[in-house]
């Protein structure tokens, strides 16, 4: 599919029946397109775009180019960041030709929020470097949207395991097994957010140096400088926050040990404390002929007696000592 749009008095219009080499024409946006319209639009503007195996690859230099004065650029981008599972994707950046060509196969929300907002006002993206730089704003605006939330569950895990109530809810491993859970979930989707913010770094940084070369707008340029400065401190958050995962891995691991050493603890005392009736009821139950409280009218109950004050009293002991 093809969205294309135009800028009309001041904001993106989509334009559903114009040619990409209609005049106006500032962004394409080839979502899961299809060999015959990359062709038609690869034909119109003299561009090569970058294929879906193109861009999967990993090397910075397959990523980040310039290829017959056209500058391409390819991020990591989230769907479903509210969800804990978002689906990681590669998005490329295409500048060519006056237009903004961007080829996605999947759904980042930025690339939905953003032509709604723009469809109302949208200044300064008369052109398609203007364009290119409102829609890495909105990517980056989405990313921090994807931190705050990541923050906030991050919290509450942290209060499961220290807040109040911690000690009723970690006496149960099913409640500590969740808590794991969640804190692997929450690790998981911190290292995709972190991927992204490297590979947005990057191709920040590889477009301030093109608007350099090819002296593009001061205004620009000043907007590429703020948004490479916000996706910097968006990846030193994630960093912290991935930090506190780590802690809360470890506290959580720590209280399963401590769960289960209490465990072992008590059985260990009781096996202590049935030690002394042990020893009685094997002494009495030896069959020798010649045991003088065998005769005895009370040495029944002066054994069982002697069973129930060798067990009571370690208990009391333990007790006394802080051990149980």
């Amino acid at each position: 599919m093809i969205r294309t749009f135009r800028h009309v008095e001041g904001a993106l219009r989509l334009a559903e029946d114009a040619s990409p080499a209609d005049e106006g024409v500032v962004w394409l946006d080839l979502m899961a397109p299809t060999r015959e319209e990359e062709t038609r639009v690869e034909d119109a503007l003299g561009v090569d775009a970058p294929t879906r195996e193109e861009m999967e690859e990993i090397e910075a230099s397959s990523r980040l180019y310039q290829e017959d004065g056209a500058l391409v650029m390819t991020v990591l981008l989230p769907a479903r960041g509210d969800s804990d599972d978002p689906e990681m994707a590669p998005v490329s950046f295409v500048l060519a030709s006056g237009r903004l060509i961007t080829v996605r196969y999947h759904a980042p929300q930025a690339f939905e929020t953003f032509p709604r907002r723009a469809e109302k006002s949208a200044p300064g993206c008369g052109t398609a470097e203007g364009v290119l730089m409102a829609l890495l704003e909105a990517v980056v605006d989405r990313l921090a949207d994807i931190l705050e939330r990541t923050a906030l569950d991050i919290d509450a895990l942290s209060h499961k395991v220290f807040g109040a109530g911690a000690e009723r809810a970690a006496v149960g491993a099913d409640a500590l097994r969740d808590v794991l859970k969640g804190i692997g979930r929450q690790g998981d989707k911190l290292s995709d957010i972190r991927n992204s913010l490297m590979t947005l770094e990057r191709a920040i940084g590889f477009l301030g140096q093109w608007m350099a070369a090819n002296h593009i707008d001061k205004d620009l340029r000043a907007r590429q400088k703020t948004l490479a400065r916000d996706a910097r401190s968006l990846s030193d958050h994630a960093s912290f926050l991935s930090q506190k995962v780590q802690f809360l891995l470890d506290a959580t691991l720590g209280l399963i040990n401590i769960e289960q050493n209490q465990i072992i603890k008590i059985f260990s005392v009781v096996a202590v404390a049935f030690l002394p009736p042990t020893l009685i009821a094997s002494i009495y139950g030896m069959n020798f002929e010649i045991m003088p409280e065998l005769g005895w009218p009370f040495g029944y109950p002066m054994a069982l007696g002697l069973m129930i004050v060798s067990a009571v009293a370690p208990m009391l002991y333990f007790r006394r000592r802080g051990w149980l």
